[in-house]
C-alpha cells in the first residue's frame, strides 16, 4: 500500500492488488474525496506526472482516470494554469449524493423518499410465495412435461430464426400463434374468435392489468368476487378502481348483490368455469343474469378462465364468452398452468371495437411479446402435443388430488373440512374454530410447507378461514410427508 502527500493534498491510498484495476481505485479514490468535501471546490489537484512519480504506477494510468473524471464533471483545467476541483460542484454535495455508489437509504428529512398511496399498500399486501415446496399454488408437474418434444421444437425454431422475428413485432403477437390459440379455444373451450383478436400477452396478470387500464377510469366502480384471486384485486386496485365485493356462494357469482350494492359497475371481473380460490362453477342462470346487466347497463365482463382445462369427471366447462353476443366479454387465459410458467404466454380475447384502445396501451409496457416461444406453442399445439399433455395431466392430478385429500382426512381429522371442485391444481383445506389461517401458513413455512391463507383473499371480513393447498407439482411421497409435517 502506498500513500502520496502534495503538501495539504489530502493522502492517496492505492492497493497492488490486481482485483481492480489501478485507475478505477485513482477515479473512485477523487470521486469520493470530492463528494465528501474533502477536496473542496476550485482546488488545486497535483500534476499527472507528480502522482504517477510518487504513487510509482504508469502516468497513462492517471491519465485515464483523469479523463473520466473531467468528462463526469468532477475535474476543470486551465492552461498553463493546472487541473482543480470543478467549481461547480456544490459544497454539500456529501448531504446530496450517495458515496461510493453504495445504496445507504438515510432519509434526511421526513417524506424525502415517498411513495404513492398504493405503493405503500401493496407493500403491505400478503406475498404470494414461490419455489418448489409443497404445496406451492399454481406450480404445474414440472416432472412429466414433455421437455424433449418441445426441445426439438425449440431447436427447430431457433435454426430458422429470420431478421423478421429479430426486429419489432406485431404488439397483438405472432398470427400464426394467434391462429392455433384460436383453434385450441373454439374446440376445447367454446370460444368463437377471429385470430385478429387475440392478444399474446406474458400471463393472465399482464391480462388483467391492460384490460383494467383500458376499461377504467380512476374512481370507477368494479365488482370483484368475494373472496378472489388477490392478483386481480391489485391489479384493479392499481387502476384507481373502487373495489365492490360481491359474495360467491355454490352458483357462483351473486348477480343480484352486485346489482343491488352496485348497479352500475363499470366491469366485473369473474372466474365463472373454477372460481378462485373456492373452486365452484357459475350457475347457467348466473350467466345468463350477469350478460344481461352488463348488456343493459353498458358494463364490460372480465373472464378470467383460470385453470379449468384439468377438469377430472367431465369435459371443461363452456365458456361465458361463448354465451355472449353483445361483445361485452374480455376473456383472459394463460398456459402458466398447462405448460409450464417460466413459457410466460397468455392471451386475451378483445371485442373488435376495442383492439385499437388494447394495441396503444399493450404498447406501453413491452410494445410486443417475445417471437420464439409463440413459434415453439404453435407447433405443439398444431401437432397434437397439447392435447396429449392435457390429458395426461388430467389423469395425474386425479391422482394427486386423491391422494392428497386422504393424507388429509387420515393424519389431520375429520375436523378439517375439504373443498374439492373436481377440477385444478388445487384445494383448499378450511380449519376448525378458533384457528387462523395466517399464522398457520408462518408456522407451515417453517417446515418447509407452502401455502396461501384463504382470509388474504377477502376484501372485507373473512368468512372461512383456510388454507389453499397446490397439489399439481408434488407426488405422492411428497404429498405424505408434507401432510406429515403439516399436521405435526
Amino acid at each position: 500500500m502506498k500513500r502520496v502527500n502534495a503538501g495539504f493534498f489530502p493522502p492517496i491510498p492505492v492497493n497492488n492488488d490486481k482485483s481492480r484495476p489501478m485507475y478505477i481505485q485513482l477515479y473512485d479514490w477523487f470521486r469520493s474525496a470530492i463528494i465528501n468535501g474533502r477536496l473542496h471546490p476550485g482546488q488545486r489537484i497535483p500534476s499527472s506526472r507528480y502522482l504517477a512519480s510518487d504513487l510509482q504506477i504508469s502516468r497513462i494510468t492517471v491519465l485515464t482516470a483523469f479523463e473520466q473524471l473531467h468528462a463526469e464533471g468532477y475535474l476543470e483545467s486551465s492552461v498553463g494554469s493546472g487541473t482543480y476541483v470543478a467549481k461547480s460542484i456544490p459544497h454539500n454535495a456529501a448531504k446530496l449524493t450517495l458515496v461510493d455508489s453504495r445504496w445507504a437509504p438515510s432519509p434526511s428529512r421526513p417524506g424525502s423518499r415517498r411513495i404513492s398511496k398504493l405503493g405503500t399498500k401493496f407493500l403491505s399486501a400478503p406475498v404470494i410465495p414461490r419455489g418448489f415446496r409443497a404445496f406451492q399454488v399454481g406450480l404445474p408437474a414440472l416432472d412429466r412435461f414433455p421437455k424433449t418434444i418441445w426441445s426439438r421444437l425449440a431447436i427447430r425454431h431457433s435454426r430458422r430464426t429470420k431478421k423478421e422475428l429479430m426486429a419489432y413485432g406485431d404488439p397483438m403477437g405472432r398470427l400464426a400463434c394467434r391462429e392455433a390459440i384460436a383453434e385450441y379455444l373454439s374446440v376445447v373451450r367454446g370460444v368463437r374468435c377471429d385470430p385478429a383478436q387475440i392478444m399474446i400477452v406474458t400471463g393472465s396478470q399482464q391480462a388483467l392489468d391492460i384490460a383494467a387500464r383500458v376499461l377504467l377510469d380512476p374512481g370507477d366502480q368494479v365488482w370483484i368476487e368475494e373472496p378472489a384471486y388477490p392478483g386481480a384485486v391489485r391489479a384493479f386496485a392499481a387502476a384507481g378502481a373502487r373495489l365492490v365485493p360481491v359474495r360467491v356462494d355454490e352458483d357462483g357469482l351473486d348477480v343480484k348483490q352486485g346489482i343491488k350494492r352496485s348497479p352500475h359497475a363499470r366491469v366485473a371481473v369473474i372466474t365463472p368455469s373454477h372460481q378462485f380460490p373456492l373452486g365452484m362453477t357459475m350457475s347457467a342462470t348466473r350467466r345468463v343474469l350477469l350478460l344481461d346487466w352488463a348488456t343493459r347497463n353498458g358494463s364490460w365482463i372480465i373472464e378470467d378462465d383460470y385453470d379449468n382445462e384439468h377438469r377430472f369427471a367431465m369435459r371443461p366447462i363452456a365458456s361465458l364468452h361463448g354465451l355472449d353476443k353483445d361483445h361485452r366479454v374480455i376473456y383472459a387465459g394463460t398456459f402458466s398452468k398447462v405448460l409450464f410458467p417460466s413459457l410466460r404466454i397468455g392471451y386475451l380475447i378483445i371485442p373488435k371495437d376495442l383492439i385499437p384502445a388494447f394495441t396503444r396501451v399493450r404498447e406501453l409496457s413491452d410494445i410486443f411479446p417475445s417471437p420464439l416461444h409463440q413459434g415453439v406453442l404453435t407447433d405443439f399445439i398444431r401437432e397434437g402435443h397439447l392435447e396429449r399433455h392435457i390429458r395426461r395431466m388430467r389423469t395425474l392430478y386425479l391422482e394427486r388430488h386423491d391422494t392428497l385429500v386422504a393424507e388429509i382426512r387420515k393424519q389431520l381429522g375429520p375436523s378439517f373440512n375439504i373443498l374439492t371442485a373436481n377440477a385444478g391444481t388445487y384445494l383448499v383445506m378450511l380449519l376448525p374454530d378458533g384457528l387462523r389461517d395466517t399464522i398457520v401458513a408462518e408456522k407451515a413455512a417453517q417446515v418447509d410447507i407452502s401455502s396461501v391463507a384463504l382470509s388474504t383473499c377477502y376484501q372485507e371480513e373473512p368468512v372461512k378461514q383456510g388454507l389453499i393447498l397446490g397439489y399439481g407439482g408434488v407426488d405422492r411421497k411428497q404429498i405424505q410427508d408434507a401432510v406429515k409435517r403439516l399436521a405435526g
